[in-house]
């Protein structure tokens, strides 16, 4: 464990780990294919505020610099960024459709600890159509396995890899 009594962090061991895109292709660009249709029809900053959260919610540092990175590049404020981990408590920041997509990420992410409550899903479905909602489902199950994918290969915040495979 670390000294902090966290897990360890990216590069603490000294075995090179796995390339997931050389060492699984097919899986690698499946899940591409995956990432891009959930994303299809979803507003840019709302995808990048959900990618954010669960990246949050796993400790996973590669692809929340990542998506912090994009939403800032994108317009996003440093303000409203810094208020992600805190949503619930700056209602103000985010529109009633953020927060129904926020609610659902961190249900789908820590699924384990309560599964998707009845009011999460039902203030999730009145703010998107069967179709969005559906996405946005997708949306958070592939930032999911990113996050796993990043931490299970230990990469190292900072080094966006997008676009070298």
């Amino acid at each position: 464990m670390a000294e902090d009594g966290g897990r360890p962090g990216p590069g603490t061991g000294t075995a090179p780990r796995v390339n997931f895109a050389q060492a699984a292709p097919k899986a690698f660009k499946a899940l591409i294919g995956f990432d891009a249709a959930a994303r299809e029809g979803l507003d840019p900053a709302l995808v990048e505020l959900v990618q954010i959260r669960a990246s949050q919610l796993n400790g996973c540092a590669y692809c929340l610099h990542m998506h912090w990175s994009d939403a800032h590049t994108a317009g996003e404020s440093a303000e409203r960024l810094a208020m992600i981990a805190v949503w619930r408590d700056a209602p103000h920041f985010f529109t009633e459709r953020e927060r129904g997509a926020l609610a659902l990420t961190e249900a789908l992410t820590l699924v384990s600890v309560g599964g998707v409550p009845d009011h999460v899903y039902e203030h999730a479905a009145a703010r998107f159509d069967e179709a969005e909602l559906a996405r946005l489902m997708a949306l958070i199950l592939t930032i999911n396995t990113w996050n796993r994918i990043a931490i299970g290969t230990a990469k190292v915040a900072g080094t966006d890899e997008r676009g070298k495979h």
